[in-house]
């Protein structure tokens, strides 16, 4: 590879230097007079600037082509395999872009937050002197915050105004099939039976990931207003009541830390079957492979439909 970049340089100085001597030959030929080095060199410069200018818009524009040209490629593979029923829609944009908002809210509430409760650790008091100090991490603790409030009214306005939202939240719903799920699991894990429980759009591991959000977003949201417009709070309300705030703000932040990192990660990254993670939140896609494993139920419902509207055509 470093003799192809070597060839394709040298190349390129023979090309410049050929049309160097093509136009000095032509303008000795006109004028009869020979070009003095500095109108040589000017001749020389001017031409490196045109091709070098030339080669820039070309290549960027060249660019652009071959990105579209793929990208619909891409896209075009995409149905194709969706319509052999090897890859399934799972998330659309809406989700996996709230779930960006909730994520990277989220893991700079932690990276602010929990200096403040551990600030006696040398680490943590590395963490702040990176974050440029207490003042910038207050800052950015507040802008995360208002992230996550955002991402709260955004999620609950998508679930109530659409119908992908009402869908979703229906399937999210806590069912009895998901109890008895859980005792099937349990038997699975001692051995008592040899398959694990099937589950449809959401197993009960999802559905409590997701409630377990609800009720951490309301306390540490509530807990936090008071304490961020504590001059206006103390107006209104005793003083211990904010310490309780105080308390509970500093406890369900390290329950949602230690949530997130032993029982999310572990299902979402760390699962010896979904290591290192799944794309499915980044592109909205899963494998037949994974319906299959994760949610047959589902995939089951999907085929029978896909069967119907052939029938029908």
């Amino acid at each position: 590879m470093d003799a192809d970049k070597t060839d394709r340089k040298e190349w390129r100085i023979q090309a410049l230097e050929r049309l160097h001597k093509e136009l000095e030959d032509e303008l000795r030929a006109e004028t009869g007079v020979p070009l003095t080095p500095e109108e040589s060199e000017r001749i020389r410069e001017r031409i490196r600037e045109e091709i070098g200018e030339r080669i820039k818009e070309r290549f960027e524009g060249l660019k652009s082509e071959l990105y579209e040209e793929i990208l619909r490629e891409k896209k075009k593979d995409i149905k194709q395999a969706v319509a052999k029923g090897d890859l399934f829609y799972r998330f659309g944009l809406n989700v996996r872009a709230q779930h960006f908002l909730l994520a990277a809210s989220t893991f700079l509430l932690i990276i602010t937050g929990l200096p403040l409760r551990f600030h006696d650790s040398a680490i943590w008091k590395f963490i702040i002197f990176l974050l440029g100090g207490i003042q910038n991490s207050t800052f950015l603790h507040r802008v995360a915050a208002g992230g996550l409030m955002i991402v709260c009214v955004w999620h609950l306005s998508w679930l109530f105004l659409t119908r992908e939202g009402r869908r979703e939240f229906w399937e999210l719903l806590p069912k009895p099939k998901d109890l008895f799920d859980v005792i099937h699991n349990i038997k699975y894990f001692l051995r008592l039976t040899n398959e694990k429980a099937r589950f449809d759009r959401y197993s009960y591991i999802e559905k409590f990931d997701y409630w377990a959000v609800y009720w951490g977003v309301v306390i540490m949201i509530g807990s936090g207003l008071l304490l961020w417009l504590e001059q206006y709070s103390l107006k209104v309300l005793p003083k211990w009541i904010l310490d309780v705030a105080k308390e509970a703000h500093r406890d369900e932040a390290l329950l949602a830390t230690l949530a997130i990192v032993v029982w999310h990660m572990y299902n979402a990254h760390l699962n010896p079957s979904k290591f290192p993670g799944t794309l499915v939140i980044w592109n909205g896609l899963m494998t037949r492979h994974e319906m299959l494993d994760e949610h047959p139920l589902e995939y089951e419902k999907r085929l029978k439909v896909v069967v119907e509207k052939r029938g029908d055509s």
